[in-house]
Protein backbone atom coordinates (compact mmCIF):
# COMPACT_ATOMS: atom_id res chain seq x y z
CA UNK A 1 0.00 0.00 0.00
CA UNK A 2 1.51 3.76 -0.83
CA UNK A 3 2.20 6.15 1.27
CA UNK A 4 2.24 9.62 1.07
CA UNK A 5 3.97 12.69 2.53
CA UNK A 6 1.97 15.75 2.74
CA UNK A 7 2.15 19.17 4.24
CA UNK A 8 -0.18 18.67 7.29
CA UNK A 9 -1.34 21.59 9.33
CA UNK A 10 -2.96 19.54 12.05
CA UNK A 11 0.53 17.60 13.68
CA UNK A 12 2.91 19.45 16.00
CA UNK A 13 5.95 17.94 15.21
CA UNK A 14 7.48 18.14 12.35
CA UNK A 15 9.44 14.58 13.39
CA UNK A 16 6.12 12.48 13.86
CA UNK A 17 5.03 13.41 10.43
CA UNK A 18 6.28 10.32 8.23
CA UNK A 19 3.88 7.36 9.04
CA UNK A 20 3.45 3.92 7.08
CA UNK A 21 0.05 2.28 6.65
CA UNK A 22 -3.35 2.46 4.79
CA UNK A 23 -2.36 5.95 3.42
CA UNK A 24 -0.40 8.08 5.25
CA UNK A 25 1.29 11.53 5.27
CA UNK A 26 4.07 14.06 5.81
CA UNK A 27 3.29 17.53 6.75
CA UNK A 28 3.99 20.78 8.62
CA UNK A 29 2.49 21.52 11.85
CA UNK A 30 0.87 25.28 11.10
CA UNK A 31 1.75 25.92 14.78
CA UNK A 32 5.04 25.03 15.05
CA UNK A 33 7.47 28.09 15.28
CA UNK A 34 8.03 30.52 17.96
CA UNK A 35 6.90 33.33 14.85
CA UNK A 36 3.92 32.67 12.91
CA UNK A 37 4.36 30.11 10.03
CA UNK A 38 4.20 31.89 6.74
CA UNK A 39 2.61 30.87 3.42
CA UNK A 40 4.88 27.87 2.40
CA UNK A 41 7.72 26.23 3.03
CA UNK A 42 10.43 24.40 0.75
CA UNK A 43 12.54 21.69 0.96
CA UNK A 44 15.66 19.66 -0.10
CA UNK A 45 17.22 16.63 0.29
CA UNK A 46 19.49 15.61 3.19
CA UNK A 47 23.01 16.82 2.60
CA UNK A 48 23.01 17.11 -0.94
CA UNK A 49 22.53 13.36 -1.17
CA UNK A 50 19.39 13.18 -3.56
CA UNK A 51 16.87 9.50 -3.42
CA UNK A 52 16.02 8.32 -6.33
CA UNK A 53 12.79 6.56 -7.33
CA UNK A 54 12.53 3.11 -7.12
CA UNK A 55 15.68 3.30 -4.07
CA UNK A 56 14.67 1.25 -0.98
CA UNK A 57 14.59 3.24 2.36
CA UNK A 58 14.98 1.59 5.75
CA UNK A 59 13.18 2.60 8.97
CA UNK A 60 15.65 6.14 10.27
CA UNK A 61 17.27 6.70 6.94
CA UNK A 62 16.57 10.62 6.55
CA UNK A 63 14.87 11.68 3.72
CA UNK A 64 15.00 15.16 2.84
CA UNK A 65 14.75 18.56 5.09
CA UNK A 66 12.17 20.57 5.34
CA UNK A 67 12.89 24.54 5.62
CA UNK A 68 9.82 26.23 7.68
CA UNK A 69 10.01 29.80 8.58
CA UNK A 70 12.16 29.39 11.93
CA UNK A 71 14.11 26.04 11.67
CA UNK A 72 15.51 23.39 8.90
CA UNK A 73 14.20 19.98 9.91
CA UNK A 74 15.13 16.70 9.07
CA UNK A 75 12.18 14.35 7.87
CA UNK A 76 13.30 10.50 8.94
CA UNK A 77 11.52 7.11 7.47
CA UNK A 78 9.98 5.67 10.07
CA UNK A 79 9.29 2.44 8.20
CA UNK A 80 11.12 0.03 5.46
CA UNK A 81 9.78 0.94 1.99
CA UNK A 82 10.80 2.01 -1.58
CA UNK A 83 10.40 5.56 -2.88
CA UNK A 84 7.81 5.29 -5.69
CA UNK A 85 7.15 8.67 -6.88
CA UNK A 86 8.51 12.33 -6.13
CA UNK A 87 5.75 14.62 -6.66
CA UNK A 88 7.60 17.90 -5.40
CA UNK A 89 11.06 18.74 -6.96
CA UNK A 90 14.44 19.37 -4.87
CA UNK A 91 14.64 22.79 -3.81
CA UNK A 92 10.63 23.74 -4.66
CA UNK A 93 9.96 26.80 -2.48
CA UNK A 94 6.65 28.03 -0.81
CA UNK A 95 5.10 24.83 -0.71
CA UNK A 96 1.54 25.12 0.51
CA UNK A 97 0.08 23.30 3.65
CA UNK A 98 -1.24 20.28 2.94
CA UNK A 99 0.34 19.32 -0.64
CA UNK A 100 1.57 16.26 -1.14
CA UNK A 101 5.63 16.07 -1.99
CA UNK A 102 6.37 12.07 -2.35
CA UNK A 103 4.77 8.66 -2.37
CA UNK A 104 6.08 5.33 -0.87
CA UNK A 105 4.97 2.11 -1.34
CA UNK A 106 6.07 -1.15 0.82
CA UNK A 107 8.49 -3.82 -0.42
CA UNK A 108 7.59 -6.07 -3.14
CA UNK A 109 4.92 -3.64 -4.71
CA UNK A 110 5.53 -2.27 -8.00
CA UNK A 111 6.83 0.94 -7.46
CA UNK A 112 6.76 2.23 -11.23
CA UNK A 113 3.10 1.85 -11.54
CA UNK A 114 1.73 4.07 -8.29
CA UNK A 115 -0.62 6.54 -8.60
CA UNK A 116 -1.14 9.51 -6.95
CA UNK A 117 -4.45 9.42 -4.69
CA UNK A 118 -6.95 11.30 -6.08
CA UNK A 119 -7.89 12.71 -2.54
CA UNK A 120 -5.12 15.08 -2.12
CA UNK A 121 -3.45 18.33 -3.77
CA UNK A 122 -5.19 21.91 -3.74
CA UNK A 123 -8.43 22.52 -4.60
CA UNK A 124 -9.10 24.38 -7.84
CA UNK A 125 -9.70 27.65 -7.85
CA UNK A 126 -12.73 29.16 -7.91
CA UNK A 127 -13.85 30.71 -10.87
CA UNK A 128 -14.94 33.98 -11.22
CA UNK A 129 -19.09 34.36 -12.37
CA UNK A 130 -19.13 35.68 -15.49
CA UNK A 131 -21.00 39.31 -15.81
CA UNK A 132 -22.77 40.08 -19.05
CA UNK A 133 -21.79 43.74 -20.79
CA UNK A 134 -23.48 46.17 -19.59
CA UNK A 135 -24.94 48.37 -22.53
CA UNK A 136 -23.66 51.80 -22.97
CA UNK A 137 -25.63 54.54 -22.96
CA UNK A 138 -22.63 56.78 -25.23
CA UNK A 139 -20.69 55.66 -27.82
CA UNK A 140 -16.82 54.63 -26.46
CA UNK A 141 -14.41 57.10 -27.81
CA UNK A 142 -10.79 55.62 -27.65
CA UNK A 143 -8.55 56.69 -24.54
CA UNK A 144 -5.42 58.14 -26.32
CA UNK A 145 -2.46 55.29 -26.16
CA UNK A 146 -0.01 56.03 -23.44
CA UNK A 147 3.69 57.53 -24.52
CA UNK A 148 6.18 55.10 -24.25
CA UNK A 149 9.66 56.57 -23.59
CA UNK A 150 12.02 56.49 -26.63
CA UNK A 151 14.63 53.64 -26.21
CA UNK A 152 17.96 55.32 -25.24
CA UNK A 153 16.67 58.35 -23.85
CA UNK A 154 18.28 58.80 -20.72
CA UNK A 155 15.72 58.74 -17.59
CA UNK A 156 16.07 61.43 -14.67
CA UNK A 157 14.96 61.12 -11.44
CA UNK A 158 14.25 64.72 -9.53
CA UNK A 159 13.37 65.37 -6.33
CA UNK A 160 10.12 67.37 -5.81
CA UNK A 161 11.51 70.50 -4.86
CA UNK A 162 13.93 70.59 -7.93
CA UNK A 163 10.98 69.72 -10.28
CA UNK A 164 9.15 73.08 -8.83
CA UNK A 165 12.21 74.97 -9.51
CA UNK A 166 12.61 73.85 -13.39
CA UNK A 167 8.62 74.19 -14.06
CA UNK A 168 8.57 77.99 -12.19
CA UNK A 169 11.85 79.08 -14.63
CA UNK A 170 10.44 77.20 -17.57
CA UNK A 171 13.84 74.80 -17.52
CA UNK A 172 15.01 71.32 -17.98
CA UNK A 173 16.80 68.72 -15.99
CA UNK A 174 18.44 67.90 -18.98
CA UNK A 175 20.34 70.95 -19.17
CA UNK A 176 22.51 70.86 -15.86
CA UNK A 177 24.02 67.62 -14.05
CA UNK A 178 22.48 65.53 -11.41
CA UNK A 179 24.45 65.61 -8.18
CA UNK A 180 22.22 64.00 -5.83
CA UNK A 181 22.89 59.66 -4.38
CA UNK A 182 22.24 57.48 -7.10
CA UNK A 183 21.82 60.24 -9.96
CA UNK A 184 18.32 62.01 -8.00
CA UNK A 185 18.48 65.76 -9.86
CA UNK A 186 18.56 67.71 -6.54
CA UNK A 187 17.21 71.51 -5.23
CA UNK A 188 21.00 72.07 -5.32
CA UNK A 189 21.07 71.67 -8.96
CA UNK A 190 17.99 73.37 -9.92
CA UNK A 191 19.21 76.16 -8.39
CA UNK A 192 22.22 76.55 -10.32
CA UNK A 193 20.41 76.45 -13.27
CA UNK A 194 18.36 79.22 -11.85
CA UNK A 195 21.76 81.66 -11.54
CA UNK A 196 22.96 80.23 -14.87
CA UNK A 197 19.73 81.23 -16.74
CA UNK A 198 20.43 85.02 -15.13
CA UNK A 199 23.77 85.28 -16.21
CA UNK A 200 22.68 84.25 -19.84
CA UNK A 201 24.43 81.28 -19.74
CA UNK A 202 21.40 79.01 -20.94
CA UNK A 203 18.27 79.59 -21.86
CA UNK A 204 14.86 78.48 -21.59
CA UNK A 205 13.58 74.98 -22.58
CA UNK A 206 10.16 75.31 -22.69
CA UNK A 207 8.87 74.62 -26.30
CA UNK A 208 6.46 77.60 -28.14
CA UNK A 209 2.97 77.52 -27.22
CA UNK A 210 0.99 76.03 -29.86
CA UNK A 211 -2.46 77.28 -30.79
CA UNK A 212 -5.70 76.79 -29.02
CA UNK A 213 -7.31 75.03 -31.19
CA UNK A 214 -4.64 72.42 -32.18
CA UNK A 215 -3.84 71.84 -28.80
CA UNK A 216 -7.02 70.87 -28.39
CA UNK A 217 -7.23 68.42 -31.11
CA UNK A 218 -4.00 66.63 -30.85
CA UNK A 219 -3.20 66.48 -27.14
CA UNK A 220 -4.86 65.55 -23.77
CA UNK A 221 -6.10 68.37 -21.50
CA UNK A 222 -4.04 67.01 -18.46
CA UNK A 223 -1.34 67.17 -20.59
CA UNK A 224 -0.90 71.14 -20.65
CA UNK A 225 -0.14 71.48 -17.09
CA UNK A 226 3.53 72.12 -17.94
CA UNK A 227 6.50 69.75 -18.73
CA UNK A 228 6.86 66.31 -17.55
CA UNK A 229 9.91 64.21 -16.53
CA UNK A 230 9.41 60.46 -16.64
CA UNK A 231 10.30 58.61 -13.39
CA UNK A 232 11.55 54.96 -13.52
CA UNK A 233 9.46 52.79 -10.94
CA UNK A 234 12.91 51.16 -9.26
CA UNK A 235 16.31 51.62 -10.00
CA UNK A 236 18.05 49.56 -12.65
CA UNK A 237 19.13 45.77 -11.42
CA UNK A 238 22.63 44.95 -12.51
CA UNK A 239 23.40 42.11 -14.00
CA UNK A 240 25.91 39.17 -12.98
CA UNK A 241 29.27 38.57 -14.15
CA UNK A 242 29.27 42.67 -15.23
CA UNK A 243 30.73 45.53 -13.46
CA UNK A 244 28.24 47.48 -11.50
CA UNK A 245 26.90 50.19 -13.16
CA UNK A 246 26.10 54.05 -11.03
CA UNK A 247 22.56 53.29 -9.69
CA UNK A 248 22.71 49.20 -9.71
CA UNK A 249 21.62 47.35 -7.18
CA UNK A 250 22.16 43.27 -6.67
CA UNK A 251 18.93 41.52 -5.14
CA UNK A 252 19.50 39.33 -2.52
CA UNK A 253 17.22 36.21 -1.77
CA UNK A 254 15.86 36.57 1.63
CA UNK A 255 14.98 32.78 3.41
CA UNK A 256 11.94 32.09 5.12
CA UNK A 257 13.90 32.61 8.22
CA UNK A 258 15.07 35.66 7.65
CA UNK A 259 11.48 37.27 6.16
CA UNK A 260 9.37 36.16 9.25
CA UNK A 261 12.83 37.94 11.34
CA UNK A 262 11.91 41.10 9.83
CA UNK A 263 8.38 41.08 10.08
CA UNK A 264 9.09 40.62 13.51
CA UNK A 265 11.08 42.97 14.44
CA UNK A 266 9.07 45.39 12.28
CA UNK A 267 6.22 44.29 14.73
CA UNK A 268 7.82 44.81 17.86
CA UNK A 269 9.25 48.12 17.12
CA UNK A 270 6.13 49.30 15.93
CA UNK A 271 3.37 48.08 18.13
CA UNK A 272 5.69 47.62 21.39
CA UNK A 273 6.26 50.85 23.71
CA UNK A 274 10.47 50.54 24.50
CA UNK A 275 11.53 51.58 27.68
CA UNK A 276 15.34 51.39 28.48
CA UNK A 277 16.99 50.58 31.74
CA UNK A 278 20.97 50.47 32.49
CA UNK A 279 23.29 49.20 34.95
CA UNK A 280 27.15 48.31 35.50
CA UNK A 281 27.58 44.94 37.18
CA UNK A 282 30.95 44.11 39.04
CA UNK A 283 31.77 40.59 38.02
CA UNK A 284 34.67 39.98 40.47
CA UNK A 285 32.96 38.05 42.63
CA UNK A 286 31.81 35.85 39.48
CA UNK A 287 35.08 35.29 37.98
CA UNK A 288 35.98 34.03 41.14
CA UNK A 289 33.95 31.26 41.59
CA UNK A 290 34.61 30.81 37.91
CA UNK A 291 37.88 30.25 38.49
CA UNK A 292 37.02 27.85 41.94
CA UNK A 293 34.91 25.69 39.89
CA UNK A 294 37.41 25.49 36.46
CA UNK A 295 39.79 23.90 38.99
CA UNK A 296 36.93 21.02 40.14
CA UNK A 297 36.75 20.87 35.80
CA UNK A 298 33.25 22.44 36.17
CA UNK A 299 33.12 24.53 33.01
CA UNK A 300 30.73 27.35 33.08
CA UNK A 301 30.56 30.52 31.61
CA UNK A 302 29.76 33.84 32.74
CA UNK A 303 27.24 34.09 30.37
CA UNK A 304 25.16 30.91 32.19
CA UNK A 305 25.76 33.01 35.72
CA UNK A 306 23.92 35.92 33.95
CA UNK A 307 21.06 33.83 32.99
CA UNK A 308 20.71 31.92 36.46
CA UNK A 309 21.05 35.68 38.08
CA UNK A 310 17.68 36.59 35.76
CA UNK A 311 16.32 33.40 36.67
CA UNK A 312 16.27 33.55 40.05
CA UNK A 313 15.46 37.53 40.02
CA UNK A 314 12.33 36.97 37.95
CA UNK A 315 11.75 34.37 40.33
CA UNK A 316 11.50 37.27 43.39
CA UNK A 317 9.84 39.77 41.40
CA UNK A 318 6.90 37.28 39.20
CA UNK A 319 5.53 40.74 38.37
CA UNK A 320 8.46 41.26 35.48
CA UNK A 321 7.88 37.41 33.96
CA UNK A 322 4.68 38.37 32.36
CA UNK A 323 3.30 39.06 28.89
CA UNK A 324 0.84 40.93 26.87
CA UNK A 325 -1.50 38.89 25.27
CA UNK A 326 -3.14 42.07 22.99
CA UNK A 327 -5.74 43.37 25.69
CA UNK A 328 -3.42 43.15 29.21
CA UNK A 329 -0.48 41.39 31.11
CA UNK A 330 -0.60 37.73 31.53
CA UNK A 331 1.19 35.78 34.91
CA UNK A 332 3.23 33.20 33.28
CA UNK A 333 3.69 29.88 35.30
CA UNK A 334 7.04 29.12 35.36
CA UNK A 335 10.44 31.09 34.60
CA UNK A 336 11.40 30.22 30.67
CA UNK A 337 14.75 32.06 29.71
CA UNK A 338 15.36 32.17 25.93
CA UNK A 339 19.24 32.96 25.12
CA UNK A 340 19.48 34.45 21.55
CA UNK A 341 21.94 32.89 19.62
CA UNK A 342 23.37 33.65 15.85
CA UNK A 343 23.26 31.66 13.02
CA UNK A 344 23.92 32.18 9.41
CA UNK A 345 20.16 32.51 8.38
CA UNK A 346 19.67 34.74 11.65
CA UNK A 347 18.94 35.49 15.00
CA UNK A 348 17.12 32.85 17.30
CA UNK A 349 16.14 32.08 20.84
CA UNK A 350 16.33 28.75 22.29
CA UNK A 351 14.35 28.55 25.83
CA UNK A 352 15.92 27.18 28.94
CA UNK A 353 12.69 25.52 30.13
CA UNK A 354 12.41 26.18 34.20
CA UNK A 355 15.89 27.97 34.51
CA UNK A 356 14.94 28.88 38.17
CA UNK A 357 15.18 25.40 39.37
CA UNK A 358 18.33 24.95 37.47
CA UNK A 359 22.21 25.36 38.93
CA UNK A 360 24.61 26.52 37.31
CA UNK A 361 26.61 23.41 35.71
CA UNK A 362 22.90 22.24 33.96
CA UNK A 363 22.48 25.52 32.52
CA UNK A 364 25.46 25.56 31.02
CA UNK A 365 24.97 22.38 29.69
CA UNK A 366 21.50 23.10 28.10
CA UNK A 367 23.16 26.07 27.08
CA UNK A 368 26.14 24.12 24.82
CA UNK A 369 23.56 21.62 23.41
CA UNK A 370 20.96 23.92 22.50
CA UNK A 371 23.20 26.33 20.84
CA UNK A 372 24.87 23.83 18.59
CA UNK A 373 21.36 22.82 17.76
CA UNK A 374 20.60 26.00 16.77
CA UNK A 375 23.53 26.55 14.84
CA UNK A 376 22.74 23.31 12.69
CA UNK A 377 19.30 24.22 12.20
CA UNK A 378 17.94 21.65 14.02
CA UNK A 379 16.12 23.25 16.96
CA UNK A 380 12.38 21.36 17.56
CA UNK A 381 10.15 23.91 17.39
CA UNK A 382 8.65 23.03 21.13
CA UNK A 383 12.68 24.11 22.18
CA UNK A 384 11.93 28.12 20.92
CA UNK A 385 8.55 28.06 20.87
CA UNK A 386 7.42 30.09 23.90
CA UNK A 387 9.90 31.14 26.79
CA UNK A 388 9.18 34.38 28.94
CA UNK A 389 12.32 36.74 29.42
CA UNK A 390 15.39 37.00 26.89
CA UNK A 391 18.89 37.43 27.10
CA UNK A 392 20.86 39.03 24.32
CA UNK A 393 24.95 38.64 24.78
CA UNK A 394 26.96 40.64 22.96
CA UNK A 395 30.04 40.88 25.06
CA UNK A 396 32.15 37.88 22.56
CA UNK A 397 32.20 40.57 20.27
CA UNK A 398 33.82 43.33 22.55
CA UNK A 399 30.54 45.61 22.50
CA UNK A 400 30.45 47.72 25.63
CA UNK A 401 26.98 47.79 25.54
CA UNK A 402 23.49 48.03 23.71
CA UNK A 403 19.63 48.13 23.54
CA UNK A 404 17.88 44.92 22.37
CA UNK A 405 14.36 44.54 20.70
CA UNK A 406 11.81 42.83 22.72
CA UNK A 407 9.94 39.85 21.51
CA UNK A 408 6.85 39.51 21.92
CA UNK A 409 4.49 38.93 23.75
CA UNK A 410 7.68 38.59 26.10
CA UNK A 411 7.69 41.95 28.01
CA UNK A 412 11.68 42.40 28.22
CA UNK A 413 14.94 41.35 27.13
CA UNK A 414 18.20 42.20 28.47
CA UNK A 415 21.26 43.26 26.69
CA UNK A 416 24.69 42.31 28.15
CA UNK A 417 28.11 43.86 26.67
CA UNK A 418 31.29 42.64 27.58
CA UNK A 419 32.81 42.72 30.89
CA UNK A 420 35.82 45.40 31.08
CA UNK A 421 38.22 46.87 33.34
CA UNK A 422 37.72 49.86 35.42
CA UNK A 423 40.06 51.62 37.89
CA UNK A 424 37.47 52.30 40.94
CA UNK A 425 38.49 54.57 44.25
CA UNK A 426 37.88 51.98 47.61
CA UNK A 427 38.99 51.53 50.99
CA UNK A 428 40.72 48.97 52.33
CA UNK A 429 40.49 47.04 55.60
CA UNK A 430 41.97 49.87 57.60
CA UNK A 431 39.93 52.72 56.21
CA UNK A 432 42.75 53.97 53.82
CA UNK A 433 41.51 55.00 50.33
CA UNK A 434 42.83 52.89 47.75
CA UNK A 435 42.64 52.72 43.58
CA UNK A 436 41.34 49.26 43.00
CA UNK A 437 41.16 47.11 39.03
CA UNK A 438 37.56 45.72 38.81
CA UNK A 439 35.76 44.11 36.37
CA UNK A 440 32.16 46.01 35.27
CA UNK A 441 29.84 44.75 32.19
CA UNK A 442 26.90 46.79 31.59
CA UNK A 443 23.29 45.75 31.18
CA UNK A 444 20.40 47.23 29.04
CA UNK A 445 16.90 45.85 29.64
CA UNK A 446 14.13 46.65 26.98
CA UNK A 447 10.69 46.59 28.88
CA UNK A 448 7.35 47.13 27.49
CA UNK A 449 6.16 49.96 29.42
CA UNK A 450 2.64 48.66 29.23
CA UNK A 451 3.25 46.05 31.31
CA UNK A 452 6.54 46.80 33.51
CA UNK A 453 6.49 50.48 33.96
CA UNK A 454 9.87 52.39 34.89
CA UNK A 455 9.65 51.68 38.34
CA UNK A 456 9.55 48.11 38.54
CA UNK A 457 12.31 47.77 35.59
CA UNK A 458 14.52 49.75 38.24
CA UNK A 459 13.57 47.68 40.62
CA UNK A 460 14.28 44.52 38.90
CA UNK A 461 17.81 45.89 37.41
CA UNK A 462 18.40 46.55 40.96
CA UNK A 463 18.13 42.58 42.35
CA UNK A 464 19.28 41.30 39.18
CA UNK A 465 23.09 43.74 40.53
CA UNK A 466 22.88 42.61 43.49
CA UNK A 467 22.01 38.90 42.88
CA UNK A 468 25.11 38.79 40.09
CA UNK A 469 27.18 40.45 42.30
CA UNK A 470 26.93 38.03 45.12
CA UNK A 471 27.03 34.41 43.74
CA UNK A 472 26.13 32.93 46.99
CA UNK A 473 22.60 34.14 46.52
CA UNK A 474 22.29 31.58 42.95
CA UNK A 475 22.56 29.01 45.11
Amino acid sequence: MAASWRLRCDLPLLRYLLGFGSRQSLGLAKGAAAWPVGRGASWRWFHGTQLLQGEAVSAGDSLCEIETDKAVVTLDASDDGILAKIVVEEGAKNIQLGSLIGLMVEEGEDWKHVEIPKDVGAPPPVPKPAVPPQPSAQPQTPSPARKEHTVGTPQVRISPAARNILEKHSLDASQGTATGPRGVFTKEDALKLVELKQMGKITESRPAPTPPSTLAASVPPQATAGPSYPRPMIPPVSIPGQPNAAGTFTEIPASNIRRVIAKRLTESKSTVPHAYATADCDLGAVLKVRKDLVKDDIKVSVNDFIIRAAAVTLKQMPGVNVSWDGEGPKQLPSVDISVAVATDKGLITPIIKDAASKGIQEIADSVKVLSKKARDGKLLPEEYQGGSFSISNLGMFGIDEFAAVINPPQACILAVGRFRPVLKLSEDEEGNPQLQQHQLITVTMSSDSRVVDDELATRFLESFKANLENPMRLA
